[in-house]
């Protein structure tokens, strides 16, 4: 007899319990082992679809968009597929060079760079505030300092020492260098700065100032080293000034145009101080050749020059000599602009280990949209029960059964002809039951066709 398929299967009765059947524990174990055995069952997806378009346009919209975030931003502009390196090793040498002038001297490099070793962080003295010819003797205290004035001897302690004052107090109250005003007597550096401060500028020619500044990088990771100045013999350094366009390869700023890149007026810049970080970024892609990797230069204001109490930069610094055999300074409060010299960098090449993970991530990741849309169909749609019922099947995996029977009504008419089968399980041997109605499609030989075996699966028939 040829094989069919039997769409159609009645629901299985399982065999009732025996009267020897009997309930070992109560019921708290029995829910325990349940528990422990629900824990070993194993979960499969079911794929069910679900004809409404409204969901299959959104579940496809967030594909869409997730493939377009993996594509665009991972792997183009984050470029997921290198092994990357940050930080790298890095080295710095500046040199400046000018000449400027004040009131009543010239200033040379040696003069107004502080330190002079060419380090990253330097500064370049712009204006000066000079207390000449200070001794050590007794002066009246600066106005400036807390608790500085007084009345009478009394408001003074010999010996106290004001950690905000110049010297040490001794115990005298005696007028101040201008006025009626009294201050306490102390023994210090004489007379004190702002007693007779004189301020003088270098900002005149200070702007073309030109600073050198070296950078030479190395990334370990990839054994790639570079620096920032062009390998050229013919004195190239000598007669060029850095241009982003044409002269990438010349770092040999101007101090005007460093202030003015950082967005600062340079005449008030000089007059309070202040910080500028000139900031170099190797963005490097090794997967290109040399020639691609280029520094790159920009310019930031660093002090909060918004906050008065904050802003600007200054230092003081003395010169002693002797004179008439009398130990004598100079004090300098100096105002300028400190320069630090910053070095960022990253370097990136094609590696498989990343280029995996990425790809695993996206392959993943595109299953969220299932999630949602699943959520939203077992949550908000109207048949969410219906749904919720097709897609959470639990239950033993069917086995193929044995059957037997018998096929009726057979229709007289051409081929194929139709018959009605009435199948029985025939396990376990000795009991059977109805299992399943359907039709057949096959040659009619009699009107009843009986002796029919075959199997059953979960989902279909077959007659052998």
């Amino acid at each position: 007899m040829e094989n069919s398929v039997f769409p159609q299967r009645l629901p299985f009765h399982p065999r009732p319990p025996t009267e020897e059947s009997t309930v070992i524990g109560n019921t708290d174990t029995v829910r325990c082992w349940e528990c422990f055995w629900e824990f070993w069952n194993y979960e499969t997806p079911k794929v069910i679809v679900v004809k409404n378009h409204n969901l299959g346009i959104l579940y496809r919209a967030m594909q869409l968009l997730i493939l377009i975030y993996f594509i665009w931003y991972v792997f183009i502009i984050q470029k997921g597929y290198q092994e990357s390196e940050t930080g790298p090793e890095s080295s710095i040498i500046t040199k400046v060079k000018g000449i400027t002038h004040s009131h009543d001297k010239v200033w040379d490099v040696e003069e107004y760079v502080k330190p002079p070793e060419g380090g990253s962080v330097f500064s370049i003295i712009t204006r000066v505030e000079v207390t000449h010819s200070q001794t050590l003797k007794t002066c009246p205290e600066s106005m400036a300092v807390p608790n500085a004035t007084c009345i009478s001897d009394s408001d003074c302690i010999a010996g106290k020492m004001d950690m905000l004052g110049n010297g040490e107090r001794t115990g005298r109250c005696i007028p101040h260098y201008s006025g009626t005003v009294k201050t306490c007597e102390i023994l210090a550096w004489c007379p004190v700065e702002n007693g007779g401060a004189i301020s003088d500028s270098l900002g005149k020619m200070a702007p073309q100032f030109t600073i050198l500044i070296k950078n030479s990088i190395h990334f370990p990771r990839f054994g790639f080293s570079k620096g920032n100045i062009k390998d050229d013999k013919n004195g190239y350094l000598k007669r060029c000034t850095f241009n982003e366009t044409s002269d990438l390869y010349c770092p040999i700023f101007r101090l005007g145009f460093i202030a003015e890149q950082a967005g600062e007026n340079f005449t008030e810049l000089a007059e309070k101080g202040g910080v500028i970080g000139v900031i170099i970024n190797w963005n490097c892609n090794l997967d290109l050749p040399d020639s691609a990797c280029n520094p790159r230069y920009s310019f930031q204001r660093l002090d909060p020059k918004t906050i008065q109490e904050s802003s600007g930069y200054n230092y003081r610094f003395a010169k002693y000599f002797n004179c008439n055999g009398t130990n004598t300074r100079i004090l300098i409060k100096a105002y300028g602009i400190r320069i630090d010299v910053i070095v960022h960098g990253q370097a990136g090449k094609f590696s498989l280990i990343p280029t995996i993970i990425n790809l695993a991530t996206a392959l993943t990741s595109v299953g969220v949209g299932s999630f949602l849309c699943d959520w939203i169909l077992l949550t908000f749609m109207n048949k969410n029960k219906v749904y919720s019922t097709r897609k959470f099947d639990q239950g033993p995996i069917l086995q193929p059964l044995t059957m037997r029977g018998s096929c009726t009504s057979c229709q007289a008419k051409a081929p194929p002809l139709t018959f009605t089968c009435f199948l029985f399980t025939a396990d376990p041997p000795g009991r059977s039951s109805l299992l399943s109605t359907a039709t057949w499609a096959g040659p009619c030989v009699s009107r009843q066709q009986g002796g029919i075996t075959g199997t059953m699966t979960e989902d279909k028939a077959i007659l052998t």
